[in-house]
């Protein structure tokens, strides 16, 4: 009686296997038992070849080629009963064609100059956080819908996701195409989507992606090298002589061997392996650098990540950790300066082209001696433009027609304010008559609320409550929608003007999105925990010496 080893959908031994009276089928009602899997899902390879029974009669495992201690891979291949209902298989569609829709949105807004809707700008960085602008308008625009859609697939991918992590991937893919091949060549981001996607494929485990995978994969290695120089040289020398890489290439080697393996390249696949496992055991922190990094006040997952990235040198790791908490703490204090300046930006209004006024432009003008609201009105009135903002300030007939356009923005603001306060205070059900009378005699809302409590109670129907009470879709501005306590007349204002000037916008996926790259570093395509890649690596080496042994060549799939 012989033993099987079992990898992939399920792992462990299947013992007391007589290889001369055991079929195909036989072993793989076996495994699809231990998998809670159908049968007709697994498919099963060996020495690289996917085994199959349509032998009349059918073979028996001894027939196949199979040996004792042979080492086997199962993967699960889906089945109409499995798939996803008609229902949900609309909303998975819906939901992408959000995550595309939302992305494509925010990213024409943040690439253009245009005033943001958010209190946020959406804007790109290199490694050490300096704002880069890629090539032109159209290339900046490819780049962030790109990597806001990488960033997406990356969410997906952590939680194990991934068929709707390579769908989106796919279209950071094609967002990154339309950008200019130059600008492109600069930036890792490109290769690393690769690797992302093909990891996507392995961890499905489906064996039809094979040949896309090998294409991607020297897509991959090719982009690495030209970004990151020779035996990455230009990315050690910009980080300092650290090692944030490793992980990376530690993956990139694991998928190589992976895709050799099964295209029968036994001797490459064996290779790529190895280095990959050498990476693994640099990769490895041990428990005494890992407590003494700790014990200087790190958690644990900081602590590790900075160890991994500095080839384990404990003092390099806590140089590495004090270097990134004061680039958060700057970052913090940046994006804090830069909400208030976007803030004071909603405040001026937007150019006829629908942009935000230029605060730098803006100090020169007050520097020698303008009014600040007076010169972004000129400002925003001439498309920023500072030697026709000048002329206007310094002429007397158009200097007076700023001030003009200022005092009817201001009472602009003011009704607005009044109207919003109106609707606040109906939708507490008191009859708009009343609460429009209340508010023309003056006073604050909770003088307001004072003047109509103290009035005779009248009942209000039920149509004076619902007629207004309706908040617009996805948040957008509405008459009925209840304002924070702290919104004033200027950002009441500023906002009603950027969100009027916008198409309905799907803020939900916005956020989401938003949310997914606000939580990301410069390093955070490097930080991967590898324990999975561990566990693959010494799978498919097994696989490769189990078929080198048999003196087989595993032929292409």
């Amino acid at each position: 009686m012989a033993k099987l080893k079992i990898g992939g959908t399920w792992a462990g031994v299947v013992e007391e296997v007589d290889l001369h009276a055991w079929t195909l089928a036989m072993l793989r009602d076996r495994v699809a038992e231990r998998s809670n899997s159908p049968s007709h899902c697994i498919n099963l390879i060996c020495a690289g070849k996917i085994l199959r029974d349509d032998a009349v009669p059918p073979q028996t495992l001894s027939q196949l080629g199979i040996k004792n201690n042979a080492k086997i891979l199962a993967t699960r291949a889906s089945s109409p009963q499995q798939g996803l209902s008609l229902v949900a298989q609309e909303e998975r569609c819906s939901r992408l064609a959000r995550i595309r829709a939302a992305a494509t949105a925010m990213a024409e807004r943040h690439a253009d100059g245009a005033l943001p809707v958010e209190d946020f700008n959406i804007e790109v960085e290199d490694q050490s956080g300096q704002k880069v602008r890629l090539g032109s308008e159209t290339d900046q625009r490819a780049v962030m819908m790109g990597l806001m859609l990488h960033a997406k697939g990356k969410k997906l991918i952590k939680q194990g996701n991934y068929k709707d992590a390579l769908e989106v991937l796919s279209m950071g893919e094609e967002s990154f195409s339309l950008c200019d091949s130059k600008v492109i060549e600069l930036i890792d981001n490109v290769p690393i989507l690769q690797i992302d996607m093909v990891w996507c494929y392995f961890m499905i485990r489906d064996i039809r992606w094979l040949a896309d995978a090998g294409k991607r994969l020297e897509i991959a290695r090719i982009g690495i090298e030209r970004a990151h120089g020779k035996d990455s040289l230009r990315l050690r020398l910009l980080q300092g002589g650290r090692f944030p890489e490793l992980a990376l290439h530690l993956r990139l080697e694991l998928l190589e061997g992976v895709v050799a393996y099964h295209t029968g390249q036994l001797e490459k696949s064996r290779k790529a392996l190895a280095s990959a496992r050498a990476k693994f055991v640099q990769l490895q922190v041990s428990d005494e650098a890992l407590s003494f990094v700790m014990s200087m006040g790190f958690v644990e997952r900081d602590a590790k990540r900075a160890l991994r990235m500095n080839n384990q040198d404990v003092g390099g790791a806590i140089d590495f950790l004090a270097e990134e908490k004061a680039k958060k703490l700057q970052k913090r204090e940046e994006d804090i300066r830069r909400r208030n300046e976007i803030k004071e930006q909603k405040r001026y209004g937007m150019t006829p082209l629908k942009k935000a006024v230029d605060l730098e432009r803006l100090k020169e003008l007050v520097s020698i001696g303008f009014d600040k609201e007076l010169a972004a009105e000129a400002l925003r009135q001439n498309e920023n433009d500072t030697q026709k903002a000048l002329d206007d300030l310094t002429n007397p007939e158009t200097n007076s027609a700023l001030q003009v356009a200022i005092e009817s923005r201001k009472r602009k603001r003011q009704k607005q304010v009044k109207d919003s306060e109106i609707e606040k205070v109906v939708q507490m059900g008191f009859e708009r008559a009343r609460v429009v009378a209340a508010f023309e005699a003056g006073g604050s809302v909770e003088q307001v609320l004072q003047r109509l409590t103290a009035q005779p109670e009248i009942e209000p129907t039920s149509a004076t409550i619902n007629t207004h009470s309706t908040a617009a879709p996805h948040g957008g501005a509405s008459s009925s929608t209840l304002l924070p306590n702290n919104v004033n007349s200027d950002d009441l204002y500023a906002m009603n003007e950027v969100e009027d000037s916008k198409t309905q916008r799907d803020k939900e996926m916005e956020d989401e999105l938003s949310a997914d790259i606000a939580k990301a570093d410069a390093l955070a395509d490097y930080d991967i925990e590898v324990n999975v890649e561990g566990e693959a690596i010494t799978e498919y080496l097994a696989l490769v010496e189990s078929a080198g042994s048999c003196g087989e060549t595993a032929p292409s799939q």
